[in-house]
Parts: C-alpha cells; sequence; structure tokens
C-alpha cells in the first residue's frame, strides 16, 4: 500500500494550502461503504509485533475492531498474505513471518486468524475483505524464505526488482497458482470479499528493470509490444479470478484498489486532468477495462491527494473516477496516514477528510470510502476518527447492494416479541422462510423507536444493531425505566439485501 511513494511523485508540484470552503453536509446515506485497511506486512497495524501470544493477537485484533465499530465503520480490509505467505491456516504458503516471527512457524494448534477476524467482525456488523498482494514474494533481497515458500520451491516463477523477488505475471502457470491460492480463501472461509491493492508490475525505481524478455517470447500471445502484453497478463489474471470467485461463491465481492490515476489526459483524452504517474503506463494495469468489462464488483482508486493538490486534485480524480464506474461500486481510497504531515499544508486542516468525505456524498455516483490504514486512525489522524464517531459516521450503515451479483430481497423474520426485563428488553425472533433463491438471513438490523415516533426503517438513526450472524435474539440494554419503545426487525441475506420490516412490537420498560 502506499505511503511515501505518493509525495516522491509530485514533490515539485506541491500548492500552497489554499482554504476550501465548507461542503455541506448531506445527511448521512443509509447505505455507505465504510471501510479500513488492516496491513498485517512489517506489523503495520496488526499485530503490534511479531510473536505475540495468542491471546494478545486476539486481544488487540478485538480492540482495534471495538475502535473501527465506535468511529462507524462496516468493513475490515484484512491483508491476509503479503509476500506469498499467510495469515490463514487453511493455505497452500507458509505461515507469514509478521505472525509469530519466522516464516513458516505456526501459532497454537486451533488458532485461525482469519477465521477469528471474520468471527468478530461480522458480530459487530463489520464486513471482512481479506486482502492479498498478488504477486510480491518479499519485502527485501534479505528476507529469509522458509523451505516451503515458493521462491525457494520454483525460483524460476520469480523475478528480482529493486531487491524485492515477485511472480512473474507473464508466465500462465503463475496466473493459475495466485488463482488456487485465492480459491483456497473463497473456499474454506465465510469472507464477504477478496481484495487487491495496487502492487501489479513493480512501481518504477531508476535504473531498474523488469527481467521478463524471455518470458515474453516463451508467451508472447500474439503481442510484439511487451508493455501489452504485460498489460494483458495481468488482465488475465482479474477475469479469471472473477469468473472463479464468483463460480464457488457469487456472494463474495472482488475489488481493486489501484493507484490514483488510470492515465492523464495528456497521454489520452479519456485520462483525467492530472499529472503523475499513471496505472497504465508505469504499472501495467489498465484499472479502467476492469470496471468497464465487469470483472469487478468495485474499484477503490487511492486517491491520496488533498483539493488543493495541483498535478492530482482530490476533487478532479473524484469526478474522474464516477464517470467511468459503468455501474460498479466505486469506494474513494483516503489517506489517513498523512493527516497532520508536514508536507503541505492541506493536511494540516483538520476538515481535509472531513470535507472530502463531504464532497463524495454529494456525488450519487460514489458510494463510500476505504481509509489507509487502521492506525492511523487511532495516531495522527485521532481527530479525524472523531470527526467520523461523533458526525460523518455518527449513524451506522449497511454497505451498499450489489443487484447484479444478487437483487433477491430475504423474507421478513418470524413471530417477533419483545419482553421487558430487569436488565433490558429482550428481543426475540425466528428466521425467515426461505426467499426464491434460498437463502433466509445472514443477518439481522434491528431499529428502536420512542412513544410517539412514526416506525419505518428508513432513518439510520434509529439502528440499535446491525449484526452479520444468523443469532435470533438480543437484549437492549440501553434502555430507560418507565418509556414506551417500539421496535421492528428485518433480515440481510449475504449481500445486505435487507427485507421488508416485522412489527413493530411494543413495550414498556419496567
Amino acid at each position: 500500500m502506499l505511503k511515501k511513494i505518493v509525495f516522491t511523485i509530485f514533490t515539485t508540484l506541491i500548492t500552497p494550502y489554499i482554504l476550501i470552503a465548507q461542503i455541506p453536509t448531506k445527511i448521512a446515506p443509509k447505505r455507505e461503504f465504510r471501510g479500513v485497511w488492516v496491513a498485517t506486512v512489517e506489523n503495520i497495524d496488526w499485530p503490534s509485533k511479531a510473536g505475540l501470544s495468542i491471546d494478545q493477537q486476539k486481544q488487540e485484533l478485538i480492540g482495534l475492531m471495538e475502535q473501527h465499530k465506535r468511529t462507524g465503520m462496516n468493513a475490515i480490509i484484512l491483508q491476509v498474505r503479503p509476500t506469498a505467505d499467510a495469515f490463514y491456516r487453511k493455505s497452500r504458503e507458509p505461515w507469514s513471518q509478521w505472525l509469530m516471527g519466522k516464516q513458516g512457524l505456526a501459532p497454537a494448534p486451533g488458532y485461525d486468524p482469519l477465521e477469528f477476524a471474520i468471527k468478530e467482525a461480522h458480530s459487530r456488523g463489520m464486513e471482512l475483505h481479506a486482502w492479498f498482494n498478488p504477486y510480491r514474494a518479499s519485502m527485501s533481497a534479505n528476507s529469509y524464505a522458509s523451505e516451503d515458500h515458493m521462491t525457494r520451491k520454483r525460483p524460476d516463477l520469480f523475478f528480482t526488482y529493486g531487491g524485492k523477488k515477485q511472480f512473474d505475471p507473464g508466465m500462465p502457470e503463475v496466473r493459475e497458482y495466485i488463482v488456487q491460492v485465492i480459491l483456497d480463501v473463497v473456499k474454506g472461509y465465510d469472507v464477504d470479499g477478496i481484495h487487491f491493492d495496487d502492487y501489479f508490475y513493480p512501481y518504477p525505481i531508476e535504473g531498474q528493470r523488469i527481467n521478463d524478455g524471455a518470458t515474453f517470447s516463451k508467451y508472447s500471445n500474439g503481442f510484439t509490444d511487451i508493455k501489452d502484453w504485460r498489460r494483458n497478463n495481468v488482465d488475465l489474471l482479474i477475469k479469471q479470478l472473477d469468473d472463479s470467485i464468483h463460480h464457488y461463491k457469487k456472494y463474495v465481492k472482488f475489488g481493486i484498489s489501484p493507484f490514483g490515476i488510470w492515465k492523464n489526459s495528456k497521454e489520452d483524452t479519456l485520462g483525467s486532468a492530472t499529472h503523475g504517474l499513471s496505472n497504465y503506463h508505469e504499472l501495467y494495469a489498465d484499472s479502467r477495462k476492469w470496471i468497464k468489462e465487469g470483472w469487478v464488483d468495485y474499484i477503490n482508486p487511492q486517491i491520496y491527494f488533498s483539493f488543493t493538490r495541483r498535478a492530482a486534485p482530490f476533487a478532479t480524480l473524484v469526478d474522474w473516477w464516477s464517470n467511468n464506474t459503468y455501474g460498479r461500486h466505486l469506494y474513494i481510497g483516503q489517506a489517513a496516514y498523512l493527516v497532520n504531515q508536514r508536507m503541505e499544508a492541506a493536511w494540516r486542516n483538520p476538515q481535509e477528510i472531513p470535507n472530502q468525505i463531504r464532497y463524495i456524498r454529494s456525488n450519487n455516483r460514489v458510494q463510500g470510502s476505504i481509509f489507509f490504514s487502521s492506525k492511523s486512525l487511532s495516531t495522527v489522524a485521532r481527530g479525524t476518527a472523531d470527526s467520523l464517531r461523533n458526525n460523518l459516521y455518527k449513524y451506522p450503515a449497511l454497505p451498499p447492494q450489489m443487484p447484479w451479483l444478487d437483487e433477491v430481497v430475504p423474507n421478513a423474520p418470524q413471530t417477533f416479541t419483545a419482553e421487558a426485563t430487569a436488565t433490558g428488553v429482550q428481543l426475540k425472533w425466528t428466521a425467515p422462510l426461505k426467499a426464491e433463491d434460498g437463502e433466509t438471513a445472514s443477518g439481522y438490523v434491528i431499529y428502536r423507536f420512542n412513544e410517539g415516533e412514526k416506525p419505518e426503517i428508513l432513518d439510520p438513526s434509529k439502528i440499535i444493531r446491525i449484526s452479520f450472524e444468523d443469532f435470533t435474539f438480543f437484549m437492549d440494554t440501553n434502555v430507560e425505566k418507565g418509556k414506551r419503545y417500539n421496535y421492528l426487525i428485518t433480515a440481510l441475506d449475504r449481500l445486505k439485501n435487507e427485507s421488508g420490516p416485522s412489527g413493530p412490537v411494543g413495550v414498556e420498560v419496567l
């Protein structure tokens, strides 16, 4: 994931800070993607260091999820494969070095970090997207690789660039292997999404050359231009993954978070009015094509720029991407890690990211945000997290619907009851009957209304509980004695389609 790279690209193009006028706040939507990247590589976000006990790892992850739930997030993007290694047990690759301190070293028997993370996220009404780095296999020339690592088992599948080993995307065997690695997770875990970040072919380093000439000669596939061939290699992987993921589980979302610029307008009239490194030319990643062809369910460009960044203004890129979504979802990658940094005055304005969110909400073709990264929201961007918790994300939101994957609405829950007890209001119900597609419920939304308020499900401020689990009871302890409340409940399917409500049921608190 990009951190410092964004600034090195445009070092000569930083503009003086210009105060941005306050963008009017649009009412918080009931559906909005609110994600946060949790990076495991080099222990950026979690675990805080390698070698922690299992209990320490679990407590850190629970604390992290509790923090993001309070902030209003509804999706965790967890990095599960940083360098061809794994944060999950059902893997053909060795355990990650950033888990127990040495690649290949297993944690305690019975502990599966990904399985644990999914359960904790779903209980808090948050999706869990498994974040993979498809090609990267090491972080430095001195990286230790276990005997079971692919760089040792099959060194012929890699090239080295900038001291890092990377799978050669031009090899059909590489593409097949990566697909199978990802399908291990799709088939073996209850994930909501599969997620790639911006690392495809390597970011350019002066004096370095990609050593894939022999692969090009062997697998040219009719291409005469190696640059077009490289882009096609990535396209082939993306298309194959889209087909494979949805073949096994139609409801698992596939999303990619590319660098923020597809092409600059000086390179292509279809490009954005920007002046910087581009996915298409430097990274051989035709990110616009993936969404145009419908190979991804969401695109999540990393627009790690301020409104006043002359080379690549935030608003310019949001507008450009919103005009190039082709009916798929657009979530904006936002740079929480840049808040309060010294290189650009705009990032020292506490309203920079809140205004970015307001700008995003003013565009109906943008469905949400993902923040890099988890730790930043409790360190440099604490003020931003406060703005989310107390204002912009004050009320819960459901993830946006994806009708191209599933538009069948579940049936409503049955036999909904409310009973006042000494500890609160006990709500019970039974699962709905199966809908046309065979689904019952994978989660529920509970709404509460004061006496005299109209019970309806459009207002997110009335939501008191979202869970992506199939439990059929809830204890509402946040009630006042002597008051009367009405409750509604709806069912959610795997893609968060929402049923009509059951209820209202009324109760007076004793």
